[in-house]
């Protein structure tokens, strides 16, 4: 594939505008939820532009967000600037031109707020990462424990409705799994282990996140939604008395950890927040939306498919005598569709930075100039679907990245606000699990099919994420 050199693309000024102050923001926020959508939205205006380059308004706009001006990026070419932290800021950006009140977090600024020139980012995002490699010999066995429970409640309900809902299941089943890999014993005796753990924490993670979604409610309502949803903070007061139980859990039954992070000269509270915002908003929150993705589109990819990947992991699974790291590095169908379920609807869709000086940046056609202090906004579903990166790019093709060949289009594949073939340090903003999600998504897959043959699923959109309802089950003829 043959790249154009940035040295030899037209300057060109960015197209596009803000519209009328206010109330420009406004339009465009009504566009982005109730008269086009979040693709439209994108859509509409790259073909006005004639650019995968161009200036908008993003959501939520007044009064959440004191700047709605962005740059958006929306092609493989311009996205990776966002990952270069020496030109972009990633100070507050985290989830979008606004942030979250410190008050959901204990009244600190967690560590994926913080830009890596922050001291304490190199800190937390150390102690991130020290603690996941302390736990690498818990992940599969851990979360095959946890898998095989998911599948008898999966069952039990599939034999006795003839149908069952992927997501509630997963939920718990992640919790459940992320509870036991962070706390150093077993907190089954816990408020952690109950129904009201999962209820909770998508409350928390939706007062966090309601600006960028919408309820999908009658249009009647869209006006009531709006002032509700993205016109004001939702209260923290709300829910501050039950997240201090599952913090005083964590407190309790993570103490390796906390340990270790006053070592390094951290608060033991500000270092429990920042656990329960590693386990409960990151972890978490990435495993709800990411392991009904993969199924929903394994379902929908059909029968051939599944077949496959049933004949490669039992196969695998028999010469290797087990479910072991060595055996999964075997399985290249099975990794390939684990990608591209990230490539095709990546977990964390928005990317946002300010650029720390004057830019120059460039898609295929052209370069750009970006002023210091403009925030740059890359949508990613675009940019991972880039017709001139992949072909087919709006299918779902689980062997994309299957032999040699494949495997170079992963540097194209940016769900973990990286490259897929770089990996997470203190010096970035990669996510610091991204090779664990990985991990998760390929033995979800192997687990599945050592039980079953194929599968049918009806599948669903929620506010952020999709749905997968499974209406069939064909239990593995083989072994």
């Amino acid at each position: 594939m043959s790249l154009p050199s940035s040295s030899n693309l037209p300057l060109k000024a960015i197209p596009g505008d803000y519209g009328l102050p206010f109330f420009g923001a406004i339009k465009d926020r009504l566009d982005y939820f109730y008269h086009e959508g979040t693709d439209e939205f994108f859509r509409t205006r790259m073909q006005k532009y004639q650019s995968t380059v161009f200036r908008s308004n993003m959501v939520p706009g007044p009064f959440m967000a004191r700047n709605p001006k962005v740059v958006v990026l929306l092609d493989a070419i311009s996205f990776p600037i966002l990952f270069d932290t020496s030109k972009v800021e990633k100070k507050d950006v985290f989830v979008a031109t606004y942030m979250p009140s410190i008050n959901f977090t204990g009244g600190y600024r967690m560590c994926a707020y913080l830009d890596p020139s922050e001291p304490k980012h190199a800190i937390f995002k150390g102690l991130f990462l020290s603690t996941l490699a302390t736990r690498h010999n818990k992940f599969i066995p851990l979360y095959r424990s946890s898998l095989s429970q998911l599948f008898i409640e999966l069952e039990d309900e599939f034999s006795s409705k003839g149908k069952v809902y992927f997501n509630d299941y997963c939920n718990k089943m992640s919790f459940s799994f992320l509870a036991n890999l962070f706390c150093d014993r077993n907190p089954s005796s816990t408020i952690l282990a109950t129904d009201k753990v999962t209820k909770f924490f998508d409350s928390w993670l939706l007062f966090q996140l309601a600006p960028l979604m919408t309820l999908g409610l009658p249009k009647i309502l869209n006006f009531l939604e709006d002032i509700v949803l993205h016109t004001f903070p939702l209260p923290s007061l709300l829910l501050k008395c039950d997240y201090k139980k599952f913090y005083e859990v964590f407190n309790e039954y993570a103490k390796s950890i906390l340990d270790e992070a006053e070592s390094l000269g951290i608060k033991r509270d500000e270092a429990c927040h920042n656990l329960v915002f590693l386990v409960c908003f990151n972890s978490y929150g990435g495993m709800k939306t990411t392991l009904p993705a993969l199924i929903k589109w394994v379902g929908l990819a059909g029968e051939e498919l599944q077949r496959r990947l049933a004949e490669e992991i039992r196969t695998v699974v028999r010469s290797e005598g087990g479910v072991t790291m060595a055996a999964l590095e075997k399985m290249s169908l099975t990794k390939s569709v684990a990608w591209e379920a990230l490539r095709i609807e990546p977990p964390v869709p928005f990317q946002y930075g300010h650029a720390k000086e004057d830019l120059v940046i460039h898609n295929h056609d052209a370069a750009f100039e970006i002023k210091k202090g403009e925030m740059i906004c890359g949508y990613q579903p675009f940019a991972t679907k880039d017709p001139r990166i992949f072909e087919r790019p709006e299918e779902f093709v689980g062997d994309r990245f299957v032999g040699e060949e494949g495997e170079k289009l992963l540097k194209y594949v940016y769900w973990s606000n990286g490259r897929e073939i770089d990996d997470p340090t203190v010096r970035n903003k990669q996510c610091p699990a991204k090779n664990l999600v990985v991990l998760l998504s390929r033995v979800m897959l192997v687990e599945f099919f050592l039980r079953y043959d194929t599968f049918t699923i009806e599948a669903g959109t929620l506010p952020l994420g999709s749905t997968a309802t499974f209406t069939s089950m064909s239990k593995a003829t083989s072994s």
